[in-house]
């Protein structure tokens, strides 16, 4: 396996001018310009967090920050129409294949970790666990669940109603991986989103409702939902702050990126931009709700944008997707 997979030389000026910067010392006031963001809506709070900071150092950068989903916005990113894509999972291969065909060249910055939340309506007081086993049973195409009787004995016929991301989501991908592996597929009759907000409303209006998404939107929305402690196989876990960072809340772990043009990163804008962004993830990303990563990857991501190292380090090449923990996989400086 080689270090990484699509690695090129960025132009010098841009590697000079990324490498090092403190936006601290710099009076961007008069800069101007425009940053296209958009992606995972799991990611949008960290990005939309970074951009309102950053607006108080560069008012005249307007920074557009969308949420078409992981996958939405990944064809959005490859067809040239964005600097940044917000991803709550690793490139895709067929997305790194469309990327190269669209000559799109792309470093890849990991921002923090989330867990994904499954998440019940306030007054359901029986769920007060459950196994992958039972979410697949849930979750699963083929699915005979109707209520929540047929979930587990002893619960109630409460019938059953499914909130979810919509399919270009990466977390949809990522809880879809987890729970119907490669080959399987998840039940078509749920209720789906791109927009988080709208599950958070659907399963807090509804006694026998059950969805999942990242664990931001859970922490800010504590007094409408309850997470469900989900147990991988040791044990029921719940989703905190610890659990997620150190991969206890297994196997809904996970990391978030953002992943960046090589040819925006020629415009002083966006460089500006980035390089704020990684100075500022782990305190940003903590105040919506998330978990800083490991300080080592931030400067191992900073030290890959300085080198101009574009490319995934999560696909081999072949194409095929590379598992382990964000650290063993991207590293650390």
């Amino acid at each position: 396996m080689k270090s990484w997979i699509g690695i090129c030389t960025v132009a010098s000026t841009m590697a000079i001018a990324a490498a090092g910067m403190g936006i601290e010392d710099k009076d961007l006031s008069s800069m101007r310009g425009s940053i296209a963001i958009d992606g995972s809506s799991t990611v949008y709070p960290i990005t939309e967090a970074v951009a309102e900071e950053f607006a108080e150092t560069a008012p005249k950068v307007r920074v557009s920050v969308g949420i078409s989903g992981t996958g939405g916005g990944f064809k959005r990113f490859c067809a040239g129409e964005t600097d940044i894509s917000d991803a709550s999972r690793p490139i895709k291969g067929k997305e790194y294949k469309l990327a190269k065909e669209s000559k799109i060249e792309f470093i890849e910055v990991p921002v923090a970790y989330d867990g994904l939340t499954i998440v019940v309506n306030t007054e359901n007081d029986w769920a007060t666990d459950l196994t992958v086993d039972e979410l697949k049973s849930l979750f699963l195409d083929g699915s005979t669940i109707k209520t929540w009787a047929d979930v587990r004995e002893g619960w109630p016929e409460v019938p059953v109603k499914i909130y979810a991301p919509g399919t270009d989501s990466g977390t949809f991908d990522y809880f879809k991986e987890v729970v119907a592996g490669k080959t399987g597929n998840i039940r078509s009759d749920m209720s789906v989103s791109e927009d988080d907000n709208v599950l958070v409303r659907g399963v807090s209006g509804n006694k026998g409702a059950i969805g999942f998404f990242g664990c931001a939107y859970y922490f800010e929305n504590k007094d409408k939902l309850r997470a469900v402690p989900i147990d991988g196989g040791k044990g029921a876990v719940s989703p905190t702050k610890t659990t997620i960072e150190n991969g206890t809340y297994a196997p809904f772990s996970r990391p978030l990126f953002i992943y960046v043009s090589k040819k925006s990163m020629e415009r002083p804008e966006v460089i500006e931009f980035v390089d704020f962004y990684l100075d500022n993830a782990g305190d940003l990303a903590e105040e919506v709700g998330y978990v800083r990563l490991p300080q080592g990857v931030y400067s191992r991501a900073k030290a890959n944008i300085a080198k101009g190292r574009t490319g995934t380090k999560f696909l081999d090449d072949e194409g095929e997707k590379i598992s382990g923990s964000l650290v063993s996989v991207y590293g650390t400086d």
